[in-house]
């Protein structure tokens, strides 16, 4: 079959999806991933086919708050979107950022199936991860504020506007709602069980398969100034921002060489500069998680669901300090489970909170064994499997 996924979004909504799509390759699917043109390399560098969609979402997040930026950049992804309808693909994957291609598929005549790495179905078991909403509102209110972003007059627009520019008759959304629970659409979430258990009140068909973990070429070597400052000391801490590392970087690090000094640690940055900040801290570029993470001694990020994968899987405590969306969820996940203090809110986040934070994730032994513990587990899952085991049964089903 050939396959299509739509991983619209930033490196951590891409990444994940060069995995997932290389697995599907090896069971001898032809692949496609429908991204931004920044992360065409890390597409292509899986053996992947790259379908460009226009726009960045990084000019919206990391630039000065504007509702006239995300509306741009979510009118340029719908005229992406609506493009794909022109290309020959036999299955749709699709990320959450990506969910109006359900509307492609339809339009298209082929199947379609979600691949999220955020769990924005409604439960009564944490607040919804897409809402301004940081505490529980209560099981009921919990799985009603998350059915109402379904319906959010954003997508509405979009929606009926998308359908309209397919050919499509047009439906409310509650109706589109409603049919996809009906048929009860599969969507598969790219996280571990053991991190986040399948909540219970799910209906049939929303599973949760274990992590997608990115495409890592074998011949990657780090660059050897990289490769010197690990051998040169003790383990060193790292501090990453994620996508918010575009905007503010001087603030950012400034903060975070602040706290290592403070805390007495060696440092990776990962904040926007590049090179030797002093001594004992050093700012890198673009270097993959998965190779960099088990190296270090403590990882501090902002909890995108892929960089909170790569540190589990690393086996190294972490410090979580996240901003929005699924990001305070994962953190209230690592707390449970042990491997991390109590979450910083980015909103909060000093040098001095900080630096008592890595203080403590790497000075308590008990977070170091709890983290390789669950590492242990984690690293036997195989999440791509599921999807790989639905895509084989809808080819033969053909």
């Amino acid at each position: 079959m050939r396959v299509l996924i739509v991983g619209a979004g930033t490196r951590g909504d891409v990444a994940p999806y060069t995995g997932l799509g290389a697995r599907l390759r090896e069971a001898g699917h032809e692949v496609a991933v429908a991204a931004h043109q920044p992360y065409a390399e890390l597409v292509t560098g899986a053996g992947l086919e790259h379908l460009p969609l226009p726009g960045d979402p990084l000019t919206a997040l990391t630039g000065r708050f504007s509702v006239r930026a995300f509306e741009e950049y979510g009118r340029r992804l719908m005229d992406g979107l609506a493009g794909l309808a022109e290309q020959d693909a036999d299955l749709l994957l699709l990320g959450v950022a990506g969910a109006p291609g359900r509307h492609v598929a339809e339009a298209m005549g082929v199947p379609s199936m979600g691949v999220h790495l955020q769990p924005i179905e409604p439960t009564g078991d944490f607040p919804p991860v897409m809402s301004l909403f940081r505490r529980s509102l209560g099981r009921w209110g919990n799985r009603r504020a998350a059915r109402l972003w379904f319906e959010s007059p954003l997508l509405a627009g979009a929606n009926t506007k998308l359908r309209a520019r397919l050919g499509l008759p047009p439906m409310s959304p509650r109706d589109l709602y409603r049919r996809r629970e009906d048929t009860r659409w599969p969507v598969f979430h790219g996280v571990s069980p053991l991190v986040l258990p399948r909540p219970a009140d799910w209906r049939p068909g929303l599973e949760v398969t274990g992590y997608w973990w990115p495409f890592l070429a074998r011949a990657w070597e780090p660059d050897p100034v990289l490769r010197d400052f690990l051998a040169s000391g003790p383990a060193p801490v790292f501090v990453g921002f994620g996508s918010l590392a575009g905007a503010r970087t001087g603030r950012y690090t400034e903060l975070a060489v602040g706290a290592l000094r403070r805390a007495g640690l060696r440092g990776v940055l990962q904040t926007g500069p590049r090179g030797p900040l002093s001594d004992d801290v050093l700012a890198v570029g673009d270097v993959p998680h998965d190779w960099l993470f088990p190296r270090m001694a403590a990882v501090a990020h902002h909890c995108g669901s892929g960089t909170t994968g790569s540190g589990v899987r690393a086996g190294v405590p972490a410090v979580a300090v996240p901003v929005m969306n699924d990001q305070p969820l994962w953190a209230s996940r690592l707390a449970a489970l042990g491997v991390a203090p109590a979450a910083i809110p980015f909103r909060r986040l000093t040098s001095g909170r900080l630096a008592a934070a890595l203080g403590t994730a790497v000075g308590d032994p008990a977070f170091r064994w709890r983290a390789r513990a669950l590492a242990a587990q984690v690293s036997a899952e195989d999440g791509a499997a599921p999807v790989v085991e639905a895509v084989n049964r809808l080819q033969a089903a053909r």
